[in-house]
């Protein structure tokens, strides 16, 4: 069976640097920081008090008062992000086959919020069983992708990936297979997640997952950089339209990218910690190119999973050093978390978007916030560090991996 083309035709961000795409993009290419102290809740007794939130976002803007309270933050994220990435491909839907149009969503944890509010105001209500009657289905992970759905008449596959922080990742992979299968024309897929919340923040600090550079927030997440001490809890969406080429071609839509393959695999180590060897995370890549039809010089471009943290960081350039060999001092890496924060399940959307563009405008954005050196990584390789760096990018590889061993792994190629 021939498979069919898959492309980039619209594009969607809400993030802590920027609350559209072209927001999102121009600050990444400043070197913006999203981190900055805790504006949603009372950090007095909390080992961290930052983190990177969205600034100048009022949801009303977007979604009317009544529907907004019907949905938790990762929702209403998602249903902005997605409208924009909708808008920006231009798809007609009034004539779209939305029979064949299908939203496949990540989203590591889902209504958290929710959930931790509800049980806030059950104890303080002295047990009194009170809850808001939109408290499941606001909760709920896959509640995000039948929204969207829901507004814009899709009837394809609908549904959400959860696997931590690679579960926007699989929804990208999963949507590629089923447009590449001749399934669906048109798939919405990217990731959203609201995680800045007290249980969110207190549970990665008893994790002891998070930088405590209070003093510095701004200058907090410092991917590769040997003094890094844990990542920054960010939050957003990122939304992308993926479509079939005959049908991008049919209707004259503009194209990104193009998106060749995706590689999933599993540590199968450890609940937290990724392998010190980086085992899965070399299968994942490998996966990746072999799924794509790559060799490894192919690749132009990876933006790393690189959530500055001491283990994390040196076990993934380790392995790309492995599996790219002597090319991987070509190859222009950089980690976006320096800049957005952590968005956990939204990452491998947020950041795909960042490779789309890449390609797209031949630069790479910096990884800031490097000061020293860490003497257990190759000093031969390129790590963009605090600049970007213009480049023809033809190939341009994203990395996520998550709790639980979960990787993945996705390329894109600009379009022949």
């Amino acid at each position: 069976m021939e498979l069919k083309r898959v492309v980039v035709t619209g594009l969607g961000a809400l993030t802590p640097i920027g609350n559209t795409k072209d927001e999102y993009w121009n600050a990444l290419l400043e070197g913006k920081s999203g981190a900055a102290p805790i504006t949603y809740f009372d950090t007095e007794h909390f080992k961290t008090k930052f983190a990177c939130e969205l600034k100048d976002f009022n949801v009303t803007d977007f979604i009317n008062r009544k529907d907004a309270r019907k949905m938790d933050r990762f929702t209403q994220y998602a249903m902005v992000a997605s409208d924009e990435a909708i808008a920006d491909s231009k798809l007609d839907l009034e004539t779209v086959n939305k029979l064949r149009v299908g939203v496949i969503w990540g989203a590591g944890i889902g209504g958290l919020e929710t959930f931790q509010n509800e049980m806030i105001n059950y104890c303080e209500g002295n047990g009194a069983p009170r809850f808001n009657p939109f408290f499941i289905p606001k909760m709920i992970a896959d509640i995000a992708p039948g929204n969207i759905s829901i507004k814009n008449g899709f009837m394809g596959p609908n549904y959400t990936t959860v696997s931590a922080c690679a579960s926007s990742a699989n929804a990208m992979i999963d949507a590629l297979n089923y447009i590449r299968l001749g399934h669906c024309d048109v798939i919405v897929t990217g990731g959203s997640e609201a995680a800045v919340t007290i249980s969110g923040m207190g549970g990665f600090n008893a994790m002891h997952a998070l930088s405590t550079n209070n003093e510095d927030p701004q200058g907090a997440s410092k991917p590769f950089d040997a003094n890094r001490d844990g990542f920054v809890l960010g939050e957003g969406a990122g939304a992308i339209v993926l479509e079939s080429y005959e049908h991008a071609k049919a209707r004259g839509a503009k194209i990104y990218a193009e998106l060749i393959g995706g590689g999933l695999s599993s540590d199968a180590y450890h609940m937290t910690a990724p392998h010190p060897e980086g085992i899965g995370v070399m299968a994942v890549m490998r996966n990746c190119l072999e799924n794509a039809g790559l060799k490894p010089e192919d690749v132009d471009h990876i933006n790393t999973h690189g959530t500055s943290t001491p283990l994390g960081d040196v076990a993934e350039l380790k392995a790309i050093s492995e599996v790219f060999g002597d090319h991987a001092k070509n190859i222009n890496i950089n980690s976006t978390k320096s800049m957005t924060g952590h968005l956990l399940g939204a990452a491998g959307a947020i950041e795909s978007i960042s490779a789309i563009l890449a390609i797209q405008n031949g630069i790479v954005p910096a990884t800031i916030n490097h000061k020293t050196a860490d003497e257990n990584i190759d000093p031969s390789l390129n790590l963009t560090l605090n600049k970007p760096q213009k480049r023809d990018i033809r190939v341009a590889m994203s990395n996520t991996f998550g709790f639980g061993g979960h990787n993945a792994c996705v390329v894109f190629r600009k379009l022949d």
